[in-house]
């Protein structure tokens, strides 16, 4: 059973599951009939706001992957929006804690999202990267990334696995923040953001979802992880290379000042803005193996015809 299951992750990881001949439910405020070839996918309602759920697809599933949540760049940081991003994140873990308490069910397991936005600022320059154990930063997509992780604790008490991925910036031609860097590249501009010295940590779209089935089949893999790439980059490296695979040497480079970016963006261009390194160590040492290690090779599989 997926929350959050058709936002540009939840897609991805629906097809992925149902290639290796899961049964996946989809939970949604609207069910929709499906036009999907395999029966294997289904949708069922559930209502975050009004604490309901639908019992039935509850107790089919024998995992729960919960990514469900407000889009943290969809819109400006109103005071609204700011508690919209939380309260969607909180509600829902505490709907699907409260409904594991009060319904039979067979779920063995919980894997919940979370994002690097948890740490800070990097303290140092050339800094080795935030492993797990690091402090939450006190900002807000610290606090927000705070409360997320601790409303779904409570699962662990119903003896119940919990695995939580604190996921990087995602790389997917699909969309998300490949998207963005993509469209000024259409008009030959490779857009620097700021100095384009502020450290990104990325993962690609199918190392993701690889790494959710791995915390689904790992039985012993419990506790948070930091699911991004092991090298990660700076934001002009990742936009030149990423000029150089689309646009070959017709292009021009052009920082884009902080101050308009703040203009734009108002509070969220801090977070295009900082430098955030983070480690891959502890999934790695777990067993995981990425595909996609290295920015060039990502780039090159989602820029190719």
């Amino acid at each position: 059973m997926i929350t959050g299951g058709t936002g540009l992750v939840g897609k991805a990881l629906c097809e992925r599951l149902l290639t290796k001949g899961y049964k996946v439910v989809v939970l949604s405020r609207k069910v929709v009939a499906t036009n999907s070839i395999d029966d294997k996918l289904s949708f069922a309602k559930w209502d975050v706001v009004k604490q309901e759920i639908d019992i039935n697809a509850l107790q089919q599933a024998d995992y729960i992957i919960h990514l469900a949540g407000a889009g943290v760049m969809d819109k400006k940081w109103t005071a609204a929006y700011k508690k919209e991003i939380v309260d969607s994140r909180v509600q829902s873990s505490k709907l699907i804690v409260e409904s594991l308490k009060k319904y039979p069910n067979k779920v063995k397991a919980v894997i919940s999202a979370s994002a690097i936005g948890f740490y800070g600022e990097n303290p140092v320059e050339n800094f080795s990267g935030f492993e797990e154990t690091a402090k939450v930063d006190n900002n807000f997509l610290g606090e927000t990334c705070r409360l997320w992780e601790e409303s779904i604790q409570e699962v662990k008490q119903l003896n119940k696995r919990l695995a939580t991925l604190r996921i990087g910036i995602v790389l997917s031609k699909n969309g998300g923040a490949l998207k963005e860097f993509i469209k000024p590249l259409q008009l030959g501009i490779a857009a620097v953001l700021g100095n384009g010295k502020q450290m990104i940590s990325w993962i690609h779209i199918d190392d993701l979802c690889s790494m959710f089935l791995f915390a689904i089949e790992n039985e012993t893999l419990s506790g948070t992880f930091n699911a991004v790439a092991p090298m990660p980059v700076n934001n002009k490296t990742l936009t030149i290379t990423l000029a150089k695979k689309m646009k070959g040497r017709f292009y021009i480079p052009i920082h884009v000042p902080s101050f308009i970016l703040k203009l734009m963006m108002g509070g969220r261009s801090i977070e295009i803005l900082k430098s955030t390194t983070v480690s891959s160590k502890k999934i790695n040492d777990a067993g995981f193996n990425f595909q996609f290690e290295t920015i060039e090779t990502a780039l090159d599989d989602l820029t190719k015809k």
